[in-house]
């Protein structure tokens, strides 16, 4: 079972699959009663409150005040399960509507609550149970995408061709993963100033990932891991028997899946290795404030090489853009020009730290992903942005159309990308993985707390940093 949901059409859609925590989508009648909540924090719902007010209660500004206080304590209300184990703090956190903890999306979905840590104990322990837990996991494989509550086998996988551990759900290497486990940690150390969390367990598990990332650099060999899995479904195929397509070795590291959890074209993913120089930089800062100075040398190290295969080989020119950022190379001069909703991704580079959202090279690349240029960008009736070969067809997903507010300069698109978002959610309330560009009544997974986090994120953002855009909502 991947992420993947078939598109469906007004409430017909808030049906869910039978899951652990729930036997129907708690989403079904909007956000769950108090007594339904997992986890309720006064900090985010005073946030919520104070928001609301400036909103006001008409036209699009309250509509997005209404979807606000369904989506940002949306992961907190229905996806998390905190409590202890060896004596600390355990978060797990399910996508939603399937149950298992993907390391991407558990970091993009408890994000927005990082600045809400120091005003409230009980937060500030539930989000350092997530690190925790993603310690856990890079222990147990630092392949695996996504895994399991328990140390049990994952009978839905249980076929795939590749080295399945007890404990793992689904076992795709994205580099990405990786990324994410580093950037909360660091993100729960600036809010927080809390260390308790990186132990000598977590030294271990750093370790492993720096050389996780060092191995799929593949300088001399393809390294141990390898995916097949006997299925229809193309994006799940790996090519050259479970390896990857061809590449030469330049310093950057191959990422056989990309974080739609689809399979590679090419093995070098662009906006993924812009993610690890960055956060193997943040994990050298880290291992630096620790004492732990032989570690932030060899993170910085590879940081380094990154960096230079990624400024020597991720780049092509298009014919009507110019040179921009390709999304997938192969080290040969072979490049993939597109760009995919799922972050990161080139329109998210920015958001990510990656470089400035004034970069000549990436507002050139930006114009590209944001044009018919780019194979998976949709004009419809009803919206304009992103989609993914994870859900062919006319489909746009809300998270591109968020990720291009989060890193536009002007308060007009900002403004304009909000007022989308509040006339696409075919009046549930809530963000969901894609819909349909000329009728957003036709949407796939009804329950995706990652985009509802991100649209929390975003709200806030706009509410304290762009004031202009705030006001072009109340107009």
């Amino acid at each position: 079972m991947t992420r993947r949901n078939f598109l469906v059409a007004g409430a017909a859609g808030l049906a869910a699959p039978s899951l652990a925590f729930t036997d129907s989508s708690p989403l079904a009648n909007g956000r769950p009663p108090l007594s339904a909540r997992r986890f309720t924090s006064p900090a985010v719902e005073q946030a919520i409150t104070h928001l609301q007010r400036r909103l006001g209660s008409s036209g699009i500004a309250g509509k997005l005040g209404h979807m606000v206080a369904n989506c940002l304590p949306n992961t907190l209300d229905t996806t998390v399960e905190l409590g202890t184990l060896d004596g600390r703090p355990d978060t797990f956190v399910i996508t939603g509507d399937i149950h298992a903890m993907w390391l991407r999306d558990s970091t993009a979905q408890v994000w927005p609550y990082l600045q809400f840590a120091r005003d409230d104990p009980r937060l500030k322990k539930l989000l350092r149970g997530v690190v925790e837990r993603q310690t856990r996991c890079v222990l147990i494989d630092p392949y695996a995408n996504a895994f399991n509550r328990d140390l049990v086998p994952s009978p839905e996988h249980a076929n795939d061709e590749t080295d399945m551990k007890p404990g793992v759900f689904e076992r795709k290497w994205e580099l990405d993963s990786l990324c994410s486990v580093i950037r909360l940690a660091h993100g729960y150390w600036k809010s927080t100033g809390d260390v308790s969390p990186f132990d000598a367990r977590w030294r271990e598990a750093m370790k492993l990932i720096v050389a996780t990332m060092r191995t799929q650099q593949r300088l001399v060999a393809p390294g141990p891991y390898r995916f097949q899995r006997n299925t229809t479904w193309s994006p799940d195929q790996v090519p050259g028997n479970g390896y990857g397509n061809p590449l030469r070795p330049v310093g950057m590291i191959v990422s056989l899946f990309r974080p739609s959890d689809d399979a590679a074209i090419l093995p070098f993913l662009v906006p993924a290795n812009h993610y690890a120089v960055v956060s193997l930089k943040q994990l050298a800062e880290l291992h630096r404030a620790l004492g732990n100075g032989g570690l932030a040398v060899d993170c910085m190290t590879l940081a380094r090489e990154v960096a230079a295969g990624l400024n020597i080989n991720g780049t092509t020119v298009h014919p009507e853009h110019g040179r921009v950022w390709a999304y997938e190379v192969d080290g040969f001069g072979g490049a993939i020009v597109m760009d995919d909703a799922n972050v990161p991704s080139l329109l998210s580079l920015p958001y990510l730290g990656c470089c400035s959202a004034s970069d000549p090279l990436y507002q050139r690349t930006r114009a590209l992903v944001l044009s018919p240029g780019n194979p998976w960008f949709r004009r419809g009736r009803a919206a304009v942005g992103i989609g993914s070969p994870h859900t062919p067809g006319n489909r746009i997903w809300p998270i591109s159309i968020m990720m291009r507010a989060l890193t536009s300069s002007s308060d007009v698109e900002v403004a304009a990308c909000l007022k989308t978002l509040a006339s696409t959610d075919a009046g549930t309330g809530f963000m969901h993985e894609a819909f349909d560009a000329d009728d957003p009544s036709k949407y796939s997974r009804p329950w995706f707390a990652w985009a509802n986090s991100l649209f929390g994120e975003l709200m806030l953002n706009v509410a304290s940093h762009r004031p202009a855009a705030f006001a072009q909502l109340l107009s």
